[in-house]
């Protein structure tokens, strides 16, 4: 496991990070309170939950198993997020200062902690001032209730609006941003990414998988079925999986993951992890998991170094599609020009 800084914090967390929106849904509390401990065993430091995730139960099931093992309050870099409905009423939802206040002393009782280290808004608001949300989390941070905040799902406009308006007003500033990013999804490089590097924020990929599809567990033209979400459940996403199954880039992809795996002795997801963990902006790459046999294995990434070569390999197989203005030639040319070195 390697450690870095959270963004432009001096908060230090692995580079994979858990992420727990199984449990209390996939995985019993006991599944749970074991996936936990394997991955502090293994040296995580960094767990990540939300409010939504099984309406608070995750939350609950984290809040336990400190509970049973204090040392690890003093190990853990606890994240959560607010944002999405919790109730059924007009302000249960949403980043104002109303339902934010409640969400976030709703989540430290779940957690059990006096305060939580990263704060994420889950998405943008488009109802409530960007002010007083800022504002907000300003305060949260000088009452001690957290210690850091950042955002998920933000476009790159609405990032640097926030990064700027902070400074602005002299509050505290963002340090991590959280966006679905994998090989299959990469369409983030073209805004995000740069926005992230230019205000020194860290990025925390979720999805980091793309859904499983990177775990070399699907076949061209073989719908889910067995220990899989779709196999067990087909009704939550078989729309999708055709789409992305009739995309000759999705095997263009898993092929080359496939061939460096192989080429290693190691899983796919090892690899498509690997690849992602080095990517610029990457903070930390948040893990999902049912079981302690999938965190091993997904674990097992941070012992994987692939060679220049490799990361070329997978690079060029994933490109996004970005081929109208601006995200076409112009985009392309000035992103080789950074990496050569040039202004």
């Amino acid at each position: 496991m390697q450690y870095r800084t959270m963004g432009n914090s001096g908060a230090v967390v692995s580079n994979y990070a858990l992420g727990t929106m199984t449990f209390g849904a996939e995985a019993t509390e006991e599944t749970s309170h074991a996936i936990l401990d394997d991955y502090v065993a293994a040296g995580g430091n960094f767990i990540d939950t939300a409010d939504v995730y099984s309406a608070g139960v995750s939350e609950e099931i984290i809040g336990s198993w400190l509970a049973k093992r204090p040392e690890a309050k003093e190990q853990v870099v606890l994240a959560t997020k607010g944002r999405f409905p919790m109730g059924k009423g007009p302000n249960d939802l949403g980043t104002s200062r109303r339902h934010l206040t409640k969400s976030l002393d709703d989540s430290l009782w779940r957690l059990g902690v006096e305060q939580v280290d990263l704060y994420q808004m889950h998405a943008w608001d488009p109802v409530t001032p960007l002010e007083e949300t800022l504002r907000f989390l300003n305060d949260a941070v000088s009452s001690g209730k957290i210690a850091y905040y950042g955002f998920s799902n933000f476009l790159g406009w609405q990032l640097t609006k926030a990064v700027h308006l902070a400074k602005e007003h002299g509050w505290s500033p963002p340090v991590t941003l959280q966006p679905q990013y994998s090989l299959l999804v990469r369409e983030i490089e073209s805004e995000i990414v740069p926005a992230s590097l230019d205000a020194g924020i860290g990025l925390l990929p979720w999805s980091p998988l793309g859904g499983g599809w990177l775990s070399g567990k699907y076949k061209r033209d073989q719908p889910p079925a067995g220990a899989t979400r779709l196999g067990e459940n087909p009704t939550r996403g078989m729309e999708a999986w055709q789409a992305r199954n009739d995309d000759e880039r999705t095997w263009q992809v898993i092929g080359a993951v496939e061939k460096i795996a192989a080429d290693h002795g190691v899983t796919a997801s090892q690899v498509a992890l690997a690849w992602l963990a080095d990517r610029p902006a990457v903070t930390s790459v948040i893990l999902g998991a049912r079981t302690t046999d999938q965190l091993a294995d997904n674990l097992a990434a941070a012992d994987l170094e692939l060679t220049p070569d490799e990361t070329k390999r997978l690079t060029e197989a994933s490109q996004p599609r970005v081929g109208v203005y601006p995200y076409g030639p112009m985009a392309q040319e000035q992103r080789g020009r950074k990496i050569a070195g040039g202004r």
